[in-house]
């Protein structure tokens, strides 16, 4: 019995998908356990594995398609069975014949002529039509919309005569395009080639492959999301950083002791970065402005502190929240931080994980940074940047180890003493931080 495949819904804020690889086509055997497709949200990655046994009968969706979650991707089943019960309505209704409408229409031969020479050029195209419906993927779309690639002209090759960007691309190569103008009026209906802007495109595009000196990589899901999420952040808010430091001979002292009894006592690697994370999560009970999210109606204010983490991925910058971090011991925060690090990195997190923090710390200390603005990350009103420790000297003329940090915050939920006053008793809980442990 044929099975259909859908596109997994993974976390409940994620609403479709984008396939980035297929590992089986239509026609190969399947067993139970192989990956299928892999497919990406806008913060993580996974495989699909087939839990069937048979032959990929039928795909409904391309690499690079935006499939929305629940819709049904492909069909697994005996070959030669009957899948029509369960192909998708857009992609069960074929297209029609070009040349249907021709044996009804006698009379007028000569006019049938006149009206038939342009079908050869325009046929391709028909190839990616479902009724009136043009098929063509988001990735396809966009690029011959910004390279003026003439669509009147394609072969669609994806799945149920779907034109994917290989498509555009094979167009380009062939030097088949148009203006952008043309592109825009072909896909809105009508199907216009304008020969010598074609032309002109073409040499233009010739010219740009001959040239040397650059590479052009894709962005990815991902980065356009992170990219769409900073420029928001820029752009709405009234940002502001304040940067200040304090003596880390405290932590590092502490960090030291930790290391060399640590195991003996049961406890895991508490790093600096725990330390930071746990004393911030701790000095936010006192200054809950900062532990918010404006909603331009309102501020809302959070009893717990859900701290965000700022992780970097091969896939760019994740940011897994560490729920009601302020009601762990250092040891616990220090053990679900890792975990979700962990987690993060390896592209198997859920996006339910992602999101609901209420404050977000950043940490580029490792990275000799020693001060910088890190950028809020919306709808939160406040993040922390840990900057690397740097060798000062006090007023006795005493070297001691100092550790920046950089707060920025929404100046349109707080004004800038609040958020000065926070920053002030956090770095007077780090610098006496068995204080804090002991309260």
């Amino acid at each position: 019995m044929a099975t259909a495949v859908i596109m997994p819904r993974q976390g409940q804020s994620v609403e479709s998908c984008i396939i980035t690889e297929w590992a089986k086509k239509k026609g190969d055997t399947v067993a139970v356990g192989d990956v299928l497709f892999s497919y990406e949200t806008d913060k993580s990655s996974f495989d699909e594995k087939s839990e069937v046994a048979g032959t990929l009968l039928e795909v409904f969706a391309a690499e690079g398609d935006d499939v929305p979650c629940l819709e049904v991707v492909c069909i697994i089943g005996d070959a030669g069975e009957d899948i029509s019960a369960l192909i998708p309505k857009a992609d069960a209704a074929p297209a029609a014949p070009a040349a249907t409408e021709a044996p009804a229409t006698p009379a007028a031969p000569v006019e049938e002529k006149k009206e038939a020479a342009p079908a050869p050029a325009e046929a391709p195209a028909v190839q990616a039509q479902t009724g009136d419906i043009l098929r063509i993927s988001p990735r396809a779309k966009k690029l011959a919309l910004t390279t003026g690639a003439d669509l009147s002209k394609v072969t669609a090759t994806g799945p149920m005569g779907r034109i994917i960007e290989r498509d555009v691309n094979a167009l380009l190569d062939a030097g088949k395009t148009t203006t952008i103008d043309a592109v825009e009026r072909f896909l809105a209906g009508e199907r216009v080639v304008i020969e010598e802007a074609a032309e002109a495109v073409s040499e233009a595009l010739a010219a740009t492959k001959t040239t040397g000196g650059y590479t052009d990589v894709k962005i990815t899901n991902i980065r356009k999301v992170i990219a769409k999420s900073m420029h928001a952040s820029l752009s709405n808010m009234a940002q502001l950083t304040l940067n200040a430091s304090f003596d880390a001979t405290e932590i590092m002292e502490f960090r030291k002791n930790l290391k060399a009894n640590g195991e003996a006592l049961g406890m895991g690697n508490i790093t600096l970065n725990d330390i930071v994370l746990y004393a911030a999560a701790k000095t936010l009970k006192n200054h809950k402005d900062l532990n918010a999210h404006w909603l331009d109606d309102v501020v809302r204010i959070f009893d717990n502190v859900n701290l965000g983490i700022a992780v970097d991925t091969e896939r760019g910058l994740m940011v897994p929240t560490l729920m009601a971090a302020d009601t762990m011991s250092l040891s616990e925060l220090s053990a679900n931080a890792k975990s979700l690090i962990k987690e993060t990195q390896g592209g198997s997190i859920s996006p339910d994980k992602l999101s609901g923090g209420t404050f977000t710390v950043t940490n580029l200390g490792s990275l000799g940074v020693e001060s910088f603005t890190p950028v809020i990350n919306p709808p939160q009103v406040a993040i922390l940047g840990v900057c690397a420790i740097t060798q000062r000297v006090n007023a006795d003329g005493d070297v001691y180890p100092a550790m920046g940090l950089s707060l920025t915050f929404d100046h349109r939920a707080l004004d800038g003493a609040p958020a000065a006053r926070f920053l002030k008793e956090l770095c007077a809980n780090l610098e006496h931080f068995s204080l804090l442990l002991a309260k």
